[in-house]
């Protein structure tokens, strides 16, 4: 049994079993508003990740009992939730955060995500600001993904699922993505939508500095503009069509050392508490996304929340309008999470669910080559090394050998959930592609030993290292960093090493990194500068899967559970 707590903030309700509702067992009276008061429910949701099966969640709740992992989320899960607050209230909005496709499970991401934008549709979500994992693929497939059809850089995928591809009956929303040629958004700025008479402007945004996380060449002229500006910019032109309640869905987010489900919580940190301090003052509702992490904030007076990722938890927001002055009067909101079998059964998801899992089955199912452990690790040591970014470089410059390459760099983000296999330790397709989603292709180019060194140190430019993480790098290349020296000066030089000679600053190196890399993403410039390039058209998945085959040809499945120290730590005396 879940217990979640009731927003502090919410009208008073009558419980039948006390302070704390208890989902099982609980009926929820609501009062009666008061006279001229209006009651409006939102549902959110944040970072889905086309995670449309449920998956392991840690429950770590601000009302009791020891953190604990459950299974949680799923579509079939979420309808059947949806379904059950629709039957009070049938005017609820469901409204997301972006990055709802985008490092996507292989039940996903082998369809080009179509089944997660159309689950989206039939869980009856009305907009979504989008997130920087929706340019993934660039604008065109974007676009495509909004107003269908069958033109996809991923041809691969595109349309196999669905011939033709209707496009997303929800709008993505994109305040603050600009297109350079027309000077007007890429996508709508906002969207209005009513409920029980009251006009609620939805005005969505990305972060800034989503040209970061996305292949420079997928979002060229495109402006990625400061959000709380452009948000600001809205309101007048929504004030014109008789808005005055307004709701920001944002793709930035905080952290925060409260739990996901903390009433009234104080502590948040992170990029969005600027954005949410400089919006205008009639906004009262950030509805954020990002960073992964469930919080219910207070910033300046506002709630600000996210719920989570994977669709483990809807955040349930309560807006009370105050209908002769056409404002909001109050907001408040709890968090529930996703467990099976809480609400009875949506008929429609779980045949949609069931429809997925029968046409992606035998291919995701097939089997590729034994590992030497169960599991190969994402987690990353206090050094910066993951084991599973040990295997993937290893691969990766395998592949890039033929065209001479010497050094590979991975980098963690593209690195999205433990490599587990099955019986036999065989790990198959869908196992690989949930560990390595975004099948990126690989170039090699070559670099100086300075550049790689400057490349290194920019892995604590802002001290971006706490959540971006540090490059996993191949065998045969090693260094120390000491966490005690500035920006600039992290790596000791006499440590940075290829086969056990010393890194030269003069000397010439041939790289092999993805093309996400090697156009500077994830705010690695150095990249950039790399010459002599070769667009190898190999694909990373490809990559790995040639290696842990010939691996287990050659009798020495490959795969650790351990890091093999080729990152080391200083340790303080």
């Amino acid at each position: 049994m879940i217990k979640l707590s009731l927003p502090a903030r919410a009208l008073r309700p009558v419980l039948t079993c006390g302070a704390v509702l208890v989902l099982s067992s609980c009926t929820l009276f609501k009062p009666a508003p008061q006279p001229g008061i209006t009651d409006i429910e939102l549902v959110t949701l944040n970072d889905f990740h086309g995670n449309i099966e449920a998956s392991k969640y840690v429950l770590d709740s601000a009302y009791g009992g020891a953190p604990r992992t459950v299974v949680a989320g799923g579509i079939d899960t979420l309808g059947a939730a949806l379904q059950a607050w629709r039957k009070a209230d049938p005017e609820l909005l469901l409204v997301g955060a972006g990055d709802l496709i985008g490092a996507s499970p292989a039940i996903s991401s082998m369809w080009a995500d179509e089944p997660t934008i159309a689950a989206m549709d039939l869980l009856g979500l009305r907009a979504s600001s989008v997130g920087n994992h929706e340019f993934d693929a660039g604008r065109v497939e974007l676009l495509r993904q909004q107003k269908g059809g069958c033109n996809s850089p991923r041809a691969d995928k595109a349309c196999k699922f669905e011939n033709p591809y209707g496009g997303a009956k929800f709008q993505y929303l994109a305040a603050n993505v600009i297109d350079m040629v027309t000077k007007k958004p890429l996508l709508p700025a906002y969207k209005i939508e009513q409920a029980h008479g009251v006009k609620i402007g939805f005005i969505g945004a990305v972060l800034r500095d989503a040209t970061e996380k996305a292949p420079a060449s997928g979002i060229a002229g495109l402006d990625f503009v400061d959000e709380a500006d452009a948000i600001n910019r809205q309101l007048p032109e929504l004030r014109k069509q008789g808005v005055g309640v307004f709701v920001v869905l944002i793709h930035q987010g905080g952290r925060t050392t409260d739990k996901f489900d903390q009433q009234e919580c104080s502590h948040l940190t992170g990029p969005i508490v600027d954005v949410v301090k400089r919006l205008d003052p009639a906004i009262r509702l950030v509805v954020s996304g990002h960073s992964h992490r469930g919080y219910l904030c207070r910033v300046d007076g506002r709630l600000v929340t996210q719920s989570d990722m994977g669709g483990h938890v809807l955040s349930r927001i309560k807006l009370s309008v105050d209908t002769a002055s056409n404002t909001l009067r109050d907001v408040s909101a709890r968090q529930e999470v996703m467990i099976p079998g809480t609400w009875p059964a949506n008929p429609a998801l779980d045949a949609y669910l069931k429809t997925v899992r029968d046409r992606s089955a035998s291919a995701l199912a097939r089997p590729v080559a034994a590992l030497a452990v169960p599991s190969v690790p994402r987690e990353k040591q206090d050094d910066g090394e993951s084991a599973l970014g040990d295997l993937v470089t290893d691969a990766t410059l395998a592949a890039g050998r033929p065209y001479g390459a010497q050094i590979a760099f991975v980098n963690n983000g593209s690195l999205r959930h433990d490599l587990d296999t099955g019986a036999g330790n065989r790990v198959s397709v869908g196992q690989l592609l949930a560990a390595l989603p975004y099948t990126n292709s690989l170039v090699v180019m070559n670099l100086r030993g300075a550049q790689i060194r400057e490349l290194l140190e920019q892995q604590w430019h802002g001290g971006r290292d706490i959540t971006r993480g540090l490059l996993q790098v191949s065998d045969g290349f090693s260094y120390t960093w000491d966490p005690r020296r500035g920006e600039g000066s992290k790596v000791l030089a006499d440590t940075l090493m290829l086969n056990g000679l010393p890194i030269e600053n003069g000397t010439v190196y041939r790289v092999v990194v993805n093309n996400f890399l090697a156009e500077g993403g994830d705010a690695f410039p150095a990249f950039t500068l790399g010459a002599n390039r070769a667009e190898t058209n190999i694909r990373d998945i490809d990559a790995l899967t040639d290696y842990l085959t010939r691996r287990e040809q050659y009798g020495k499945p490959a795969g650790r559970s351990e890091t093999q120290g080729r990152i080391k730590r200083l340790q303080q005396p």
